[in-house]
Order: C-alpha cells, then sequence, then structure tokens
C-alpha cells in the first residue's frame, strides 16, 4: 500500500503532454480597458480562442479536465472537500472574497487549496472557485509545478536559451505586460520598436517574450519619455 502511494504521487508531479497544455491570456488593466471601450480594439484570438486586445500576454495551464485526468490515473479514489460549510444552507462556505478553502486526498494524502471565482458570477462562479482550487490544490502536491513557477510565483525564473555556448534571459511575463501596457499608452509603433531591438541586439525580434531582459530598463525609460513628451 505505501510502495503505490509512492508511485500515485510520483505520478501527479509528472510533466503533462503539450496536447494536455492549454493558454490562458493575460491582459493589463489598459488593454481590457480599451477592449471594453471599443470592442474593435479586440480580435478573435487564434492562439486562446478568446476575444481580447491583440498584444496580450499568454500563460500556460492546465484545465480542470486535464488536472481530473491526471488525479484518476494517480489515484481512483481521489476526492475534495471544502474545509468549511454553511451552518444555514449547508453549502460550502465562501470567504469575503467568494472565495473556495478545500482539502484535497490523493492516496490518503489531504493538503488544503485555495480558489476564486475571477470576476464571475452565479454559476460559473462557483465552478471557476472549485477549478481554480483543485489547481491550487494540485499543486501543492507538484501537479504543473513548472508552469506554475512561469506565470505564477512572486518571483518567476526568466526564460533562457543557449546560443552558441551563450545564455540568454529573457523578459520576464510580469514585464512584457507591464512594457506592453506602456506600448499601450504611449501608442508606440510595435514594427518600429522590434526593429529598434533587433538592430540593437543583432538578432531578428518580433515579440517581447524574444526580448533580452538586458533592454527591459531603456525599454520602459523611452516609452515613460514618449507618455510624457505627449501629455506636454
Amino acid at each position: 500500500m505505501e510502495e503505490s502511494k509512492k508511485l500515485g504521487l510520483a505520478l501527479l508531479r509528472k510533466e503533462f503532454d503539450p496536447n494536455q497544455i492549454s493558454k490562458l491570456p493575460k491582459p493589463s488593466k489598459s488593454q481590457t480597458d480599451e477592449v471594453k471601450s471599443d470592442y474593435r480594439k479586440g480580435i478573435r484570438c487564434q492562439i486562446c480562442g478568446g476575444w481580447h486586445h491583440k498584444d496580450v500576454v499568454h500563460l500556460d495551464y492546465v484545465g480542470h479536465a486535464a488536472l481530473t485526468n491526471r488525479l484518476l490515473d494517480c489515484d481512483e479514489s481521489w476526492f475534495w472537500e471544502p474545509v468549511a460549510f454553511d451552518q444555514q444552507t449547508g453549502l460550502p462556505k465562501l470567504d469575503s472574497n467568494g472565495g473556495l478553502w478545500i482539502r484535497l486526498t490523493v492516496c490518503g494524502v489531504t493538503r488544503l487549496g485555495y480558489g476564486h471565482p475571477d470576476g464571475k458570477s452565479g454559476g460559473d462562479a462557483i465552478k471557476e472557485s472549485i477549478g481554480d482550487a483543485l489547481r491550487n490544490a494540485a499543486m501543492r502536491f507538484g501537479a504543473a509545478l513548472d508552469l506554475w513557477h512561469k506565470g505564477d510565483l512572486h518571483l518567476p525564473q526568466p526564460e533562457t536559451k543557449t546560443t552558441q555556448d551563450k545564455k540568454i534571459v529573457f523578459l520576464t511575463v510580469d514585464q512584457q505586460t507591464e512594457l506592453s501596457d506602456l506600448m499601450t499608452q504611449a501608442n508606440a509603433d510595435k514594427a518600429g520598436l522590434m526593429k529598434y531591438l533587433s538592430d540593437s541586439f543583432s538578432v531578428e525580434i518580433t515579440s517581447l517574450a524574444e526580448t533580452p531582459i538586458t533592454a527591459y530598463k531603456q525599454i520602459k525609460s523611452l516609452l515613460l519619455q514618449k507618455i510624457e513628451k505627449a501629455k506636454s
């Protein structure tokens, strides 16, 4: 039994296949406001299928169905339960933010998780909270931990790749979002900025995701100057 538990928990930490990973758009506040004020500013995204600003950054994540399938592979008897129940209705108790605390039990091991509705309402809010709580609790077991690390931890490690034995460190997702927001505010020419960066680093750069982190302060300074100049 103990050996079976170890094997099940180890399987939970196995990396997810590419076809099990979905794309989650992460718009900045200004991008969201821009599309709300004029829907024509949005596009039908070919990456995630949603309608949002054309410059939105996407994060990798594992959806409810893929996670449930992995949990069943690990332990057919897995289950979750709310930490607290509402004494009047008998339903799972939500906190003041509409969030839900749960206990997830896999292979006899129980860990806590928390989910929130992410702005949704009604029945969709409950389903969103449950799915989010399951992903959060499963992460405590190591499920999709590499995806959480790239996108949601407080101190994400920037992506690196090796070119001719030299490591190039790229902008983090948060830095990409910040600069994209500033580009919108400055009404910056994205194609022109990419050409400037390509010329500066002697390599083709077509997006912020391909931009070396060493250019972050310089780009931010240029955009802020452009924004201030427009105000004067």
